[in-house]
């Protein structure tokens, strides 16, 4: 199933070294016909790294999808009852936004539009990036993973020999990830060799 005319919901929560490769996925979204909602955490506001400052990206993703993003609990729950999504991704997924997902923690506007998308049976699609996804992350990403209507872009160890714990999502899948999620299909392999 293609995204045109589908309203999707995009959180991006602190993972500030996948950016780069994430923000092109939401203009990928929006050129494929998509109604693209951004969604942001207050890491990703207000946090400057060598990899850019916040109000950088914050741009960015508003010239792409043409809105403001989400940047409160308040201002996301009504993406549940009012103005429900079609499908809601998280890119970058950080190993602390997975650990709160999991244990039902909605606790940033991510996690609500994340929430309020679960409320209406819809898909909820997570490309996750943390240092911890085979330590004490796996069984939070392995919660999820069983979880109904969630599904995953296909990730892989970005640094096996250094990093070992580290799992980061193949960022080029996300648009094919959706369109299988929409179906309610878990695009496959889900399991990739390293980056």
């Amino acid at each position: 199933m293609n995204v045109k005319g589908k309203h999707i919901g995009f959180g991006l929560t602190g993972s500030h070294c996948t950016y780069h490769e994430v923000v092109p996925q939401i203009q990928r979204l929006v050129d494929a016909g998509a109604d693209v909602s951004p969604f942001v955490t207050h890491t990703v506001q207000n946090t400057t790294t060598r990899f850019g400052e916040g109000g950088e990206w914050i741009q960015k993703i508003i010239e792409i999808t043409g809105k403001e993003p989400v940047d409160s609990i308040v201002k996301a729950e009504p993406f549940g009852p009012k103005t429900p999504l079609d499908c809601m991704v998280i890119a970058p997924l950080t190993g602390n936004s997975i650990s709160k997902f999991a244990n039902a923690m909605t606790d940033s506007p991510v996690l609500m539009g994340a929430k309020a998308t679960m409320r209406n049976q819809k898909p909820v699609v997570l490309a996750i990036s943390t240092n911890d996804g085979l330590g004490l992350n796996g069984v939070n990403i392995m919660r999820l993973m069983a979880a109904k209507n969630i599904y995953f872009v296909p990730f892989g160890q970005d640094d096996p020999y250094k990093k070992q714990n580290s799992l980061v999502a193949h960022m080029d899948y996300l648009l094919e990830t959706v369109e299988a999620a929409l179906e309610g299909k878990q695009l496959q392999p889900v399991l990739r060799m390293s980056l």
